[in-house]
């Protein structure tokens, strides 16, 4: 799992280093100093591959200009057989190196024996991640909020699993408390009013509207008739919520398996209160001094931990919160399971929660090192058409849903829009996700990759396989539109390490249409059929290195890579 930005990066101050010690031993410098400074990747690589400023950083230590410094450092340094072929002295002392064949032999040489795991690092080394995300309420159809936090959560996943991580997915299901009751005297209102008319039973206040309750409903009665309607309330309700959950809970797992997302565990929050842990949790609140009571409610003092209001955790009518259940379940998290850290992914209407959580977190009485947990937190999505907002479905008519996404934009589509930069608002251009040209940018990165197979399939007719490295010339690939592609080939690692680090999984979207930019470059000033052999063999290679990369990457965000477009 190599990261050549990284063994760059080393080697340049590893040089300076040896350097020193020479200029040192021979007085050309003084002795004892700290060398230290940064390496950076130069926007401009006229500027070099790699820029160091360590010259000016130990000027003043040094008591030398740090132009001085960096000549002598020079004069001190052996490059032959390293990763740089050069070194220039620019402006007040930068030393700006040039890579060397060998460091470009040796990125294309990892991509061909990392094949799909090239881009790998081991960052996390094991540790066990949650991440959480969409954890729709089971009441209604998911939404085109939970189209992004569904790519999100779990592009994220990928990420981290790609540095490293042992990652768990998880889907929170709220099967319990308020918003099931409401559910359930919904269904109940639409049964009876289907059977006896509208006017039968009053419909419940702040009861669920939509046409998916009627259809559950209708399901019911085509399923059982009358049976219900004899029946006390509260039983009645009880069935409902059993038939209605169960069905709902399956039909989102169909929808989000069609989104290609897996859940480890969908776990439910009946679990919680059925084990006494809710219970459990507020206990130990209360027992440690964390509780007040008020109005006949049991209220967490939350701002004794740092937040600007206090929560009530037990209602007066003795039903706990959402908020108890939500302390219980994260303490479930990682008290009972054992997660080293946990990721929630959760829209921009939960960010105030998200901070007066974070504070409960703190509370000794629980045990948590709130550091372990995060959250990331996703803007709003605006779907446009010709410029206008869409908000409901051209097939039904009413508020479109992810399933409804589905039906009209590809998978492929969706996961790449959606896979956008977190903080921010995203609009989502419907009309431009099935476009078929290079403004679309899912069919430019997916035309890149069937590009290549296509190339790779037509030379391989005419006798010329894709080379092992042990047959590839890098030196012959020295075009900056060549050597630009093989310096992008080589960041692969390094973004993984920072989307990881960053919880900004859209990085590799970005990556991706870049390479694909440096590829469709490449290939439009360089031939590789019908040139030298050794030639067409090194194009052939690069070629085939970047199909590999284009390929992870897709697999990351979950979209397919195809051969033929």
């Amino acid at each position: 799992m190599a990261n050549w930005i990284e063994t760059a990066k080393n080697g340049v101050g590893e040089l300076i280093a040896s350097a020193y010690e020479k200029a040192a031993e021979k007085g050309m410098l003084p002795a004892g100093c700290e060398i230290r400074g940064s390496v950076e990747i130069p926007r401009d690589t006229q500027n070099g591959d790699y820029a160091a400023n360590h010259a000016m950083a130990c000027a003043k230590q040094m008591k030398m200009p740090p132009r001085k410094i960096a000549e002598i450092l020079r004069d001190n340094m052996e490059l032959e057989g390293t990763l740089f072929s050069s070194l220039e002295i620019a402006g007040p002392g930068f030393m700006n190196f040039t890579v060397s064949d060998k460091w470009y032999a040796s990125v294309l040489a990892s991509v061909e024996s990392e094949g799909d795991g090239y881009g790998s690092v081991d960052v996390g080394r094991g540790e066990r991640v949650m991440v959480e995300f969409v954890s729709a309420n089971p009441t209604g159809p998911m939404t085109i909020g939970n189209a992004r936090g569904g790519v999100l959560g779990d592009t994220l996943a990928s990420v981290l699993e790609r540095a490293g991580y042992s990652v768990w997915r998880e889907f929170y299901v709220n099967d319990a408390g308020n918003q099931v009751d409401l559910f359930a005297h919904s269904i109940e209102a639409r049964y009876i009013q289907l059977i006896r008319g509208e006017d039968a039973v009053e419909f419940p206040e702040n009861g669920y509207h939509g046409d998916d309750i009627r259809e559950l409903a209708r399901m019911l009665y085509e399923r059982d008739g009358e049976k219900y309607l004899d029946m006390p309330s509260a039983e009645r309700c009880a069935a409902f919520t059993e038939f209605g959950l169960k069905y709902n809970i399956e039909l989102m797992k169909k929808h989000l398996k069609r989104y290609r997302i897996d859940f480890d565990q969908w776990f439910l929050e009946s679990s919680l209160h059925e084990s006494g842990y809710v219970e459990e949790t507020v206990e130990l609140l209360r027992k440690n001094g964390y509780t007040y009571e008020k109005d006949g409610a049991l209220w967490l003092k939350n701002k004794d931990l740092g937040a600007d209001k206090d929560e009530v955790l037990r209602r007066s009518n003795g039903f706990y919160t959402y908020y108890a259940v939500d302390i219980a379940y994260h303490r479930n998290k990682f008290a009972v399971r054992g997660f080293d850290r946990v990721i929630d992914v959760w829209g921009a209407d939960h960010h105030g929660h998200a901070i007066r959580f974070k504070s409960t977190m703190t509370s000794p009485a629980l045990g948590i090192d709130p550091d372990r947990l995060d959250f990331l937190i996703m803007q709003m999505v605006r779907l446009t058409r010709d410029g206008e907002t869409v908000k409901v479905s051209k097939r039904t008519g009413k508020a479109l849903t992810l399933n409804d996404l589905l039906d009209e934009i590809s998978v492929d589509a969706c996961r790449f829009f959606f896979n956008a930069k977190p903080d921010t608002h995203l609009e989502f251009d419907l009309g431009l996700a099935i476009r078929q040209d290079s403004e679309n940018p899912v069919y430019y990165v997916q035309y890149a990759h069937a590009r290549i197979c296509t190339l790779i399939a037509a030379l391989a007719a005419e006798g010329f396989a894709v080379p092992p490295m042990s047959r590839v010339d890098v030196s012959v690939l020295s075009s900056e539109t060549e050597r630009d592609v093989i310096r992008q080939l080589s960041l692969l690692p390094e973004e993984i390490r920072l989307a990881a680090r960053d919880y900004d999984p859209s990085r590799i979207n970005r990556y991706v249409i870049e390479l694909a930019a440096r590829f469709h470059r490449f290939y439009n000033a360089c031939r590789i059929k019908g040139e030298a052999e050794d030639v067409l063999r090194a194009r052939l290679k690069l070629a085939a290195c970047v199909r590999t990369v284009i390929a992870n990457c897709l697999a990351i965000i979950g979209v397919t890579a195809p051969e033929k477009m």
